[in-house]
């Protein structure tokens, strides 16, 4: 089966006329910061229509500070029929998080690289030992991480969803694809090979599938019940649709969408809703998880790699996956969006940044449309925002940076002796104007 088809034609959400009636409340902390223009953004975000749910779900402090949900995760789908049964999202409700997985997937291989099974300067091929075509032999773990290995349009396993999970058939593909240049010499977001070169990677120095690493080493310890690549089988039922909205992307995004990760929004949406993609193990995009768990994630993180007594990595590893290794520049395949880049991880920015103005000590990674789970340090900040409309390019529905701008704005800076990490490299960022698109990919 491809992951594409042709679709029925998509309509806007059904916005329920009292928003309160599908809000629903998780437990939230008094922290003395109003939420409350925090929570009026995302409802105007939901009143646009191009959301069928909204997750978000604050920590400052490691407190939960905002945890609520908004809209339905069954039933209000464009293409659901008028009688289908509505079930209202919850903020513990799962859905794939797409490309926010990498940020997780970055933080299992520097975990891995600081206990000495991988080094980021190790070539692929020393694990994968046919990927020499074309010049391969000198790509290395760092450029896989840094999107610079030349291999941003994967043409393999991705496309079918009986041979996602097929080892030998993706091996088979990256090593016959050509490069678009010399490893290192450009950066272009790696869709869905950042995935596959990860999840091979790791099998190859571990003997262990990528996914069993992530459960014993960090979420298992920590008591996670979702978060990692994929659910079992019997999850699939609990695990919320995603939906395509509004139009579609246009030419030349549709062109650039269909070559690195498959095809448009309207047309593999409906694929990633599959059995056979949820159940997989696809380290660029098949995570499930919730804004709570997410959020909890990037706790880890903002306290320098631990949490409630587990260590996942030193503090001192984890600063030097976040040190800025590009400039802000747009990337073609993230719709020209400018992005500054960490060994992984997406950076904010003092002007400009996915996190909004003045994040420049955040981290973290977006996710297929306007999915994210962040670290911002300089305001105590854990994150994780999750929505499970995919409306294409739509200003008018896309509240996400003024989203971004009401957190930023609301949650005050900390001071530096409340900050259990603090990233380094902070020189002024050199900033790019946005020439519009669609990030997150």
């Amino acid at each position: 089966m491809r992951l594409f088809a042709q679709q029925p034609p998509i309509r806007r959400v059904d916005v329920h006329a009292d928003l309160e009636a599908v809000t629903t409340r998780g437990p939230e902390a008094d922290s003395g910061v109003n939420v409350e223009p925090i929570w009026s953004t995302v409802r105007e975000w939901y009143s646009t229509g191009a959301n069928p749910a909204i997750q978000i779900c604050l920590r400052r402090h490691g407190e939960v500070i905002l945890n609520r949900s908004i809209g339905h995760a069954w039933g209000n789908a464009p293409t659901d029929p008028p009688d289908a049964e509505k079930v209202v999202v919850t903020p513990d409700t799962p859905f794939c998080v797409y490309s926010a997985a990498k940020g997780i997937t970055v933080t299992v291989m520097h975990m891995l690289i600081e206990r000495g099974v991988l080094g980021l300067g190790d070539r692929v091929c020393d694990y994968l030992p046919n990927f020499t075509s074309h010049g391969k032999d000198r790509i290395t773990i760092r450029h896989v991480l840094t999107h610079s290995a030349g291999m941003p349009f994967f043409v393999g396993g991705s496309h079918e969803l009986d041979r996602v999970g097929d080892s030998d058939y993706a091996v088979q593909t990256l090593c016959d694809v050509k490069p678009l240049h010399r490893p290192g010499f450009f950066h272009i977001y790696h869709a869905v090979t950042l995935g596959f070169l990860t999840r091979e990677i790791v099998r190859a120095a571990t003997g262990r599938c990528i996914r069993d690493v992530l459960a014993t080493e960090i979420l298992d310890p920590l008591g996670f019940r979702w978060t990692n690549y994929g659910v079992d089988p019997s999850d699939v039922p609990l695990v919320a649709p995603s939906h395509a909205t509004l139009r579609d992307v246009p030419e030349p995004i549709a062109t650039a969408y269909r070559k690195a990760i498959g095809g448009t929004l309207h047309e593999i949406i409906p694929a990633t809703n599959d059995p056979r993609f949820l159940t997989s193990v696809v380290p660029s995009s098949s995570t499930v998880s919730n804004a709570v768990e997410l959020s909890r994630f990037y706790e880890i993180l903002r306290r320098g790699g631990e949490l409630d007594g587990v260590r996942i990595m030193d503090a001192e590893t984890l600063r030097h996956a976040v040190t800025p290794v590009t400039r802000t520049r747009p990337d073609v395949v993230l719709g020209l969006m400018p992005m500054r880049w960490g060994l992984g991880y997406m950076l904010g920015g003092t002007r400009f940044g996915p996190f909004g103005a003045n994040t420049a000590t955040a981290f973290g990674h977006m996710g297929l449309m306007r999915i994210a789970g962040w670290s911002d340090p300089q305001r105590g900040l854990s994150a994780g925002l999750i929505t499970s409309g995919k409306p294409g390019i739509d200003k008018e529905a896309d509240r996400f940076p003024a989203l971004m701008k009401v957190i930023a704005t609301q949650l005050p800076d900390v001071p530096e002796s409340e900050r259990p990490f603090v990233r380094c490299g902070h020189a002024r960022d050199h900033e790019a104007a946005s020439i519009g698109g669609v990030p997150g990919v």
